[in-house]
């Protein structure tokens, strides 16, 4: 069998499977279609939370990041890691006390106004939006690769495939094709690790072996890769980093951005208790592990095969790394380089007409003279940081069967957490503005239809930034998470624990957060992410005291912060009745079920 059979028949089956759940779990009511019935057990919510939040970012590109950035890029495993701890502790079980459908319910309901509900929805829906590119990348990436199109196909398969499931099902069909999604991306993210850390170091557990002896060269994994990269001019693997303010707020960003995250606290809503919503988030946490605490081994793993393919000398050489630096030549390239050529996420261009494939930092001052007498006249491949991780199985030539289980875990990881992007989306417009600020009146039929058509308006949108990403999947998932940290986060923090803050300070705080942030990332990256509208180049050189705009939401968050308390001392406090409210939702005992106000 062809390994593009076999791969149709891994992503075929798990379709098949999510959409057979779909229709059994399909919504009839609207509570089913917002918080699944209220019903839903904890160990099942954890799983279905983890497989929304282990997203295409998660399974596809935060691997590749750590994979080409090393310890530098260890921030995304941090601040993820992070966030999903203050998100179990601080918020969830007190907003689930709350008894909302939505975060901008309780916005709305806690700040008693109706502008600030529509600001909350304003926020949910950039948020989230500019998240659910990085799923529509990452699976655009999938797709292209093992159902062997072109990305932009891969894409609209996408589209199409959560439109389908999606908006049949609502919350009850994404909760339970989640838990299906979750187990087909853990087994295909952890048994290619399990395989290739056998391979590399004979230890069977990945986050042990990426500590063991690499058994071709005899000396420590770790210690092997950066004497590779180094001889082709790469910083250390394990070096540290110079800017630790951008350090330290990025982190912080990921960390208060998970935090603030629409549809990952939606997720809180739909367990039957407030004692539910904490295992919930514990068991989340067990499962989350699972692939967070395989993923550093798996980026060392997948950046030593990759350099080693290209510099086959080098896998055992201890000493003479320059001896070794002999590239392969581009007519013996592997069949596994040739396939990932066909999509267009690994390019090779021959600068100084050899017929071999130069790899190496062609940016480092240091390393000019040694190439200029290598005859390197400039690195001559580009391999995009979303592939490694669907690529590493091909690149240790694992069983066909191994790639067809990736391919179908990097689908299930994008489709899981686009799924529940556009949930919270389309509840925010059906529920919190044509339900509580447009139309109040509107039947409970007519709220369903206007929910399925916003998700339907999403997924085109979504679709069409996807076809144009501001970056990869996880530097475009950072910028949701900024964006979520800046504007979402402050204001669900305040409205659970001060009483003094009101409707005005949190507006305003949402406003100036939301508003600075993008003002910044826009500088950047483009007006709406336009390409070439750009004020300044996106370098370290432009950047505002060295602050990316991955890492602006943390200083987002704190103008919010600020913001809100200052206004709100000067107006008018809290109605007495709201003060009681967010009193009583700080001790969270004997919260019913989800109910509309």
């Amino acid at each position: 069998m062809s390994q593009f059979a076999i791969n149709l028949l891994f992503v075929g089956a798990s379709f098949a499977l999510y959409i057979g759940i779909a229709i059994w779990a399909r919504a009839g009511s609207t509570k089913d279609f917002y918080v699944a019935g209220g019903g839903v057990h904890p160990v099942t919510n954890g799983m279905a939370t983890a497989a929304d939040w282990m997203s295409a970012a998660s399974f596809i590109s935060m691997a590749g990041l750590i994979a080409s950035g090393g310890y530098a890029n260890s921030t995304f495993l941090m601040g993820w890691t992070g966030g999903f701890v203050i998100l179990a502790m601080l918020l969830a079980p007190y907003l689930r006390k709350f008894g909302k459908f939505t975060v901008p319910d309780f916005i709305g309901e806690r700040f008693y106004s109706r502008t600030a509900r529509v600001v909350a929805v304003a926020c949910l829906i950039i948020a989230s939006v500019t998240y659910v590119i990085g799923q529509m990348t990452g699976a655009g990436v999938a797709f292209s690769r093992f159902l062997e199109v072109p990305s932009t196909w891969g894409i609209w398969i996408a589209a199409v495939t959560v439109f389908f499931y999606a908006v049949l099902g609502g919350m009850k069909g994404i909760t339970y094709t989640q838990v299906a999604q979750y187990v087909v991306l853990i087994v295909a993210y952890t048994i290619p690790a399990v395989f290739i850390a056998m391979q590399l170091t004979g230890n069977p557990i990945p986050m042990f072996g990426m500590f063991s002896t690499h058994t071709e060269s005899g000396v420590p994994l770790l210690q092997k890769l950066d004497d590779v990269v180094n001889a082709l001019g790469f910083q250390d693997y394990t070096g540290d980093v110079d800017n630790k303010l951008n350090m330290v707020l990025f982190t912080l960003s990921l960390m208060i951005g998970t935090a603030g995250l629409p549809h990952v606290i939606i997720r809180f809503f739909t367990v039957p208790k407030v004692a539910d919503a904490r295992w919930s988030a514990g068991w989340a946490l067990v499962f989350i592990a699972l692939l967070y605490l395989t993923a550093p081994a798996v980026a060392s793993m997948a950046r030593l095969n990759l350099m080693t393919t290209v510099y086959p000398e080098m896998t055992g050489q201890v000493e003479d790394y320059e001896a070794a630096a002999e590239p392969i030549l581009y007519a013996d390239r592997p069949a596994w380089f040739q396939t990932w050529e066909d999509t267009g996420l690994i390019v090779y261009s021959d600068v100084n007409d050899d017929g071999r494939i130069q790899f190496y930092n062609d940016t480092s001052e240091g390393f000019t003279g040694t190439a200029e007498e290598r005859g390197w006249a400039g690195n001559e491949l580009t391999v995009n940081n979303d592939i490694l991780v669907l690529a590493n199985p091909e690149i240790a030539n694992l069983p066909g069967w191994v790639v067809g289980l990736i391919a179908a875990g990097g689908i299930a990881a994008a489709l899981s957490t686009a799924a529940g992007l556009l949930l919270a989306i389309s509840s925010a417009i059906s529920h919190d503005l044509i339900k509580n600020t447009i139309n109040p009146n509107i039947s409970e039929k007519k709220e369903m239809l206007a929910a399925r058509i916003s998700m339907g308006g999403a997924i085109l949108l979504a679709t069409y930034l996807g076809l144009n990403p501001p970056g990869f999947a996880a530097q475009t998932v950072a910028l949701a998470f900024g964006i979520a940290a800046a504007s979402l986060f402050p204001v669900l923090m305040m409205g659970i624990f001060s009483t003094r803050m009101n409707s005005a300070g949190a507006i305003c705080g949402m406003l100036a957060g939301l508003i600075s942030t993008l003002l910044y990332i826009f500088t950047y990256l483009g007006w709406f992410f336009i390409p070439g509208t750009n004020m300044l180049a996106n370098t370290p050189d432009n950047w505002f005291i060295g602050i990316s705009p991955l890492s602006f939401g943390a200083v987002g968050a704190m103008i919010n912060f600020a913001v809100a308390f200052a206004v709100s001392r000067v107006t008018a406090p809290p109605p007495l009745a709201i003060q009681e409210l967010v009193e009583s939702v700080r001790y969270p005992k004997g919260a019913g079920a989800a109910v509309e106000h």
